[in-house]
């Protein structure tokens, strides 16, 4: 039930690579795509306020979207607590409702959303090496296939990494929060609290951290859930998150509700609560709070000692802060500097000063309107463009700042990427633009950018990561930065940014990409399976792109045994970074007896040069949307290669485009004629040259296919008149109408998980389940993630249900295919995860869905309507 991780995408690019030597020990959600802007007046202030607060809460949940945005956002924001959102899982298992991509593109995606939202609320991100694999009905299960002990590794490393007061758990333990995932956190977070105070327990993470023992750990409870309980409220900890900050112009709530809509690809835009917001507390472990979750709890610099002398000269900071001449405290600031260094010095203190430090540098950077940037050139010379090089190849770098106040600063010197740095010392005159720029040469030895915990393939139920100190890291660190050292009241101050490739858009204006490292050519194959439905050969493209000048070499595709490519090779030769050539092969499959059929995989791969050959066999994918950083990933260019017994008839179907759905794609492999119906073809073109209409995952919910309401009659005039209609599976909850198919039927939330479930084949006669393809039991095996989800649950007895499955220890679900005859024709809600098995090349389910294809064109042709109904 975990996903595929045969990543290839019709959309290519590129990802970003992870040095070990980062700062690992604070994942902060900053963003590496845009340079560092300095903060107004009233944020200042704001820093300054936290900067004097040493606390810190953890809260725990499975899923990115499961966060308490907005406890989290008091916590950060009204308690200026360092506050840490755990989610177990990047959910890669989950839904996309913005685009196609799933698996771990779909990870990348919930990544960058969390960020997102921490940019908002001001928390800080954190991830275990969990795999989402879909829904769990059962705690046993998920922490079976997740490895209990390698996730409560996890969880105890994010508790002394980061040294919470107060953990915090999303879900309770007793099951109540339905997902399998979600109880699995909780008891994580429970086993964790304990385990993470015990020198015996996981002894190897005690190189890089410390022993830790929060002060109490707390369910944040729902309270329809306390109701459920009949719980007596008085004994919870009551807490109004809505509180109103009159520095950022917005309550918690408020902050909360733009936070949790930056999950976009779960439909998750929320409105925010401007009302009282209670929230409600259950003590679980350690000391008891009294009248405050964190009561009892010291969060001054009086927890380390000798701390008091900066806590009153952040005090005197405050006080003598002036909004509309921030540089005023500057020397003050740098005196604070002075004063963390010398109490690390005397008490080495490590965790507390060093994250307070890099707090106040943000506030001094802010305070003097410093501008810093490290900007990767375009280079036309060369054919190049500046957000990526390769291995080997050079980059052009310029450094920038400019000190937009009238304080001293100088200049001291620029650290570039490479053992390189260039001595200035030289004064920043204020509004004075400082720029050095030089060219480096890339090690050959510099791994491409890719998402750490993608670089190893994954263990069954969690990805594979091969340094402690990475695992928790919400995303790469930048693939280079460059520091600027600055001297201020004689103090140095060093202050370290990415390298980014900025360009200016007609549309966008200033537009900035991290530069990230790319293999010399990329190879793109625009399917990431071929069906082969017989013994004939298909045309395999493969794009090949040039990541660097003057490139030269072969393409090959290696082959599973039995299987062979014309021609075996083809040369290609590319003069500039960019440029792309297309490369065919006629892939011939090995002949096999019928109805055998196999799934098994190729790899293209490039060999570069002549003398000093290099091979590289990785595509490259970009994930761009709007409300979070582009995204690149290089997966290696695999496709999955399927040879089925698939036999048919009809051939001209007509899709309406769903969600997260590239089935119509894998269909006209299949050799169907597949058309996208607008909704004007629906509305006012001639169906009835369709074989069948096949409606995309919900798109009955919501605002996917809003017309589609007005367009019942028109799709059962369809039907009747002889037309066979397919509506995948939709969500329960936000259908635009309850007039889907012919008869009535409702849709729950009824789904089984397990992809291996047993198939009860409840009427083997059944036309649709013997022509043109006679299904059997080995048609539902290889299967991936499910079965199948939101099955129906009632129906009109005129539907007939055509199969039956279950998870262990269930009832059977017999709302998975639902068949029913209307005037000539036929329609058919199925809940089975099509989209899901299609794309990965699962033989049995393009089989039967082949069958529901030819629905009415099959009872046309049998000869008994007696027979038809077995």
């Amino acid at each position: 039930m975990y996903p595929s991780h045969d990543c290839v995408s019709t959309t290519r690019c590129i990802t970003v690579w992870l040095a070990l030597v980062f700062m690992w020990f604070f994942p902060v959600a900053v963003i590496y795509a845009q340079p560092l802007e300095p903060m107004h007046a009233a944020k200042i202030h704001h820093a300054l306020r936290k900067l004097n607060t040493l606390g810190s809460v953890l809260y725990i949940a499975a899923h990115p979207d499961d966060e308490n945005t907005a406890f989290i956002a008091y916590c950060s924001t009204e308690r200026m607590l360092r506050t840490t959102y755990l989610s177990l899982t990047r959910g890669d298992g989950g839904q996309n409702i913005i685009g196609s991509e799933q698996s771990e593109l779909l990870g990348i995606i919930r990544t960058q959303e969390l960020l997102a939202a921490r940019r908002i609320d001001g928390g800080e991100q954190m991830f275990t090496r969990a795999i989402d694999f879909g829904y769990s009905k059962t705690p046993e299960e998920t922490l079976s296939i997740w490895g209990k002990e390698r996730i409560l590794a996890d969880v105890v490393w994010a508790i002394r990494k980061t040294r919470p007061d107060v953990v915090v758990t999303r879900f309770p333990a007793t099951g109540e929060g339905g997902h399998g995932h979600h109880t699995a956190s909780a008891l994580l977070a429970m086993e964790a609290y304990n385990a993470a105070a015990d020198p015996s327990r996981f002894p190897e993470q005690l190189q890089y951290v410390k022993v830790w023992k929060p002060k109490r750990l707390l369910w944040n409870a729902w309270l329809p859930i306390l109701e459920s309980r009949k719980a007596h409220l008085p004994s919870y900890f009551p807490l109004n998150l809505n509180v109103y900050n009159p520095l950022l112009g917005k309550s918690a709530t408020e902050l909360a509700a733009e936070s949790r809509s930056m999950h976009k690809s779960q439909g998750f835009g929320s409105s925010p609560l401007r009302g009282e917001a209670i929230n409600y507390f259950e003590h679980l472990a350690g000391d008891s709070a009294i009248g405050d979750i964190f009561s009892g709890i010291d969060i001054s610099w009086n927890r380390i000692k000798g701390g008091a002398e900066i806590r009153t000269l952040i005090e005197q900071a405050q006080r003598e802060f002036r909004p509309e001449q921030p540089s005023h405290i500057l020397s003050l600031l740098g005196r604070i500097y002075q004063a963390m260094n010398a109490l690390q010095k005397s008490t080495g203190e490590s965790f507390w000063i060093p994250q307070k430090r890099r707090e106040l540098l943000d506030i001094i950077r802010s305070c003097s309107g410093m501008w810093i940037e490290a900007i990767a050139h375009n280079q036309p010379q060369q054919g190049e463009t500046g957000f990526s090089g390769v291995p080997g190849g050079v980059v052009r770098i310029s450094a920038s700042i400019v000190n937009r106040s009238p304080a001293k600063l100088i200049l001291r010197r620029v650290l570039f990427p490479f053992a390189g740095d260039s001595l200035v010392n030289k004064q920043l005159l204020q509004d004075t633009y400082q720029t050095i720029t030089v060219t480096k040469t890339i090690p050959a030895s510099t791994p491409i950018s890719q998402p750490y915990w993608l670089r190893l393939p994954p263990s069954n139920g969690a990805y594979t990561i091969e340094h402690q100190t990475l695992i928790g890291q919400a995303e790469n660190s930048p693939t280079l930065e460059v520091s600027f050292v600055v001297v201020i009241d004689d103090e140095e101050l060093q202050f370290t940014v990415p390298v980014l490739h900025r360009r200016t858009d007609r549309v966008m204006g200033e537009v900035y990409r991290p530069f990230i490292i790319v293999p010399p050519v990329a190879l793109h194959m625009p399917q990431r399976s071929w069906i082969f439905p017989d013994t004939s050969a298909r045309e395999v493209r493969v794009i090949i792109q040039a990541n660097a000048p003057a490139l030269t070499g072969v393409v090959r595709l290696r082959l599973p045994s039995g299987w062979t490519a014309s021609p075996n090779q083809l040369s290609f030769s590319l003069a500039n970074k960019g440029d792309e050539m297309q490369a065919s092969f006629r892939v011939n499959p090995p002949p096999m007896p019928i109805p055998t059929y196999s799934s098994e995989t190729l790899l293209a791969e490039a060999v570069i040069g002549t003398k000093a050959s290099i091979t590289t066999h990785h595509d490259m994918i970009t994930i761009a949307y709007p409300h979070i950083p582009t995204q690149v990933v290089f997966p290696e260019a695999r496709a999955r290669l399927t040879r089925i017994d698939l036999r048919a008839t009809v051939k001209s179907i007509g899709y309406i485009d769903g969600a997260s759905d590239n089935i119509a794609e894998y269909l006209k492999q299949c050799g169907f004629h597949v058309t996208l119906l607008s909704d004007d073809e629906i509305e006012t073109g001639d169906l009835s040259r369709y074989d069948a209409i096949v409606a995309g995952v919900r798109v009955y919910n919501d605002n996917a296919r809003p017309r589609l309401r007005q367009q019942y009659q028109r799709l059962m005039d369809y039907i009747a008149n002889g037309g066979t209609m397919i509506v995948q599976y939709q969500l329960a909850s936000g259908l635009i109408t309850d007039k889907i198919g012919p008869y009535p039927f409702t849709i729950s939330r009824e789904r089984v998980t397990q992809e291996d479930a047993p198939v009860h084949i409840l009427k083997p006669e059944h036309p649709v389940l013997t022509t043109p393809n006679l299904i059997t039991q080995e048609d539902f095996q290889g299967w991936v993630q499910e079965r199948g989800l939101y099955f129906a649950s009632t129906w009109d007895n005129r539907y007939e249900p055509l199969l039956a499955c279950n998870d262990a220890g269930e009832p059977e679900r017999k709302g998975g295919i639902l068949f029913a005859r209307y005037g000539k024709g036929v329609f058919i809600y199925t809940g089975y995860a099509w989209f899901r098995q299609l794309p990965s090349g699962v033989p049995g389910a393009y089989r039967l869905f082949t069958n529901l294809l030819h629905a009415a064109h099959t009872l046309r042709t049998t000869t008994s309507p007696t027979e038809s109904n077995k």
